[in-house]
């Protein structure tokens, strides 16, 4: 009677992950998670940015953006990713930090807690298109 993609987003809303299932389906339409870190041994802060999938070393962090996404320009700005966090120290396990949603307008919703460093969302964007030489400097059509 029911499809077998109805019978998974039913168990979902029973289990009470409807919100995350309807995420998980969509394709996420940005290729790039843009994150800031903070040092809080030097205080520096640095610009992150975490390509969808590969791994991003911030210090003794190693950081995977598995989707990022953000809301259109008419409406209210947020930018939403969902992180894997770990800690990798030499001759010790890795050992997971964090992992879940992050907001870019709630930071403190969701935020990793770490003794060394912080990291939280701040945009959402696409890698750049390669332009090729004989298109370069065209007018838009």
């Amino acid at each position: 009677m029911w499809s077998d993609g109805y019978r998974k987003l039913f168990a979902a809303a029973l289990t009470g992950g409807l919100t995350l299932a309807a995420v998980a389906v969509q394709a996420a339409p940005y290729d790039v998670a843009v994150l800031q870190g903070l040092d809080k041994v030097t205080a520096r802060v640095s610009t992150i940015e975490v390509p969808l999938g590969d791994v991003v070393r911030f210090g003794t962090l190693e950081i995977i953006a598995r989707t990022c996404d953000k809301r259109p320009p008419e409406e209210t700005p947020e930018s939403v990713a969902f992180l894997d966090i770990w800690e990798v120290r030499r001759g010790e396990p890795t050992v997971s930090v964090f992992r879940g949603w992050m907001f870019a307008s709630s930071p403190a919703l969701s935020a990793l807690e770490h003794a060394v460093y912080d990291v939280w969302v701040l945009d959402c964007r696409n890698k750049p298109s390669s332009v090729s030489p004989s298109t370069k400097g065209s007018a838009p059509e």
